[in-house]
């Protein structure tokens, strides 16, 4: 059985290459919600939106940590990013920033903070 197109997340909807990175951090606006800083630029000029997930080196040494922490912020994405509006591409960079690591549903209930601010300021302009 295989998941749903809408909760899927392809390779299209990840942010690479080094021009649209550095219009995201030249561009972007800068935020915080709990343990995950985020930036986020709109109209990236694609019908979709693009993620991009960071945990620094310097807080988690060990790989393993590291990776479960951007596995469950993409799953977090995954689910709730039908919170953003359609049609309008966004470019978003999450970066985890505390010592400790977060609970699924901690990082779950970020996420969906983030997705309804970013939401919220694209809809107001």
């Amino acid at each position: 059985m295989s998941p749903s197109p809408q909760y899927s997340l392809p390779k299209d909807e990840r942010l690479h290459g080094k021009k649209d990175i550095a219009n995201l951090l030249a561009n972007g606006k800068f935020r915080t919600c709990m343990n995950i800083r985020y930036c986020f630029v709109r109209d990236n000029g694609l019908p979709f939106s693009r993620i991009m997930v960071s945990v620094p080196k310097k807080l988690f040494k060990r790989a393993v940590k590291r990776n479960t922490l951007k596995r469950r912020i993409r799953e977090s994405y995954r689910l709730q990013k039908h919170l953003l509006p359609e049609g309008c591409g966004t470019d978003i960079m999450f970066v985890y920033s505390s010592k400790e690591i977060s609970e699924s549903a901690a990082i779950f209930s970020a996420i969906g903070r983030i997705l309804n601010d970013i939401s919220n300021e694209i809809r107001k302009d």
